[in-house]
């Protein structure tokens, strides 16, 4: 179980790493969205590629963010089977969450958005609009992004079964939202 939760452990500094450059995407989207409006409306002088630019930013936000988003235990859950629960029983709720519902479908979308990049790339296909910037890397940021998530999700998974031993610390805190 000690190699698993070092295992684990490297999982969660990639999954930072991730997290801090999506983090920094957010600055990034944010001066090129300004950027982008002052060249337009302030020197008559616009292009395209500011905005597409800008949607790959928040592509790469979303899918290199969904891990950290879980690593922090900031994700969504149901409020019904997770509130007024003991630490041992929320333990069990995510295991079996993450069981059920994450890893498999992470899994799956890993599996198949394979060759959705690999079909962009291999057509080395390109955005529709004048000047557009080749599709490929948006796309290959989806099969990696899940990985990560699946990564991320087994890195749980072990540290959440540790805790059920009492062989590591969890946080599993749960604060209800405020009415």
């Amino acid at each position: 179980m000690n190699a698993l939760l070092k295992l684990a452990r490297l999982v969660d500094r990639v999954t930072d790493v991730a997290g801090w450059v999506a983090s920094s995407l957010v600055l990034a989207a944010t001066l090129t969205g300004l950027a982008n409006a002052l060249l337009r409306y302030g020197a008559n002088f616009g292009s395209n590629a500011w905005l597409e630019a800008q949607i790959y930013m928040f592509g790469a936000m979303m899918y290199l963010g969904g891990a950290q988003t879980l690593r922090m235990n900031e994700h969504i859950r149901i409020d019904v089977l997770y509130s007024g629960r003991s630490e041992r029983a929320r333990l069990r709720i995510d295991i079996f969450g993450l069981l059920l519902f994450l890893l498999p479908v992470t899994v799956a979308m890993t599996w198949l958005s394979w060759r959705f990049f690999g079909v962009s790339y291999a057509g080395c296909e390109m955005a529709a609009d004048a000047g557009g910037f080749p599709v490929w890397p948006i796309k290959l940021l989806i099969p990696v992004g899940f990985a990560l998530l699946t990564l991320q999700g087994l890195s749980e998974l072990v540290k959440r079964i540790a805790a059920l031993k009492g062989l590591a610390q969890v946080d599993v805190a749960y604060e209800k939202p405020q009415q």
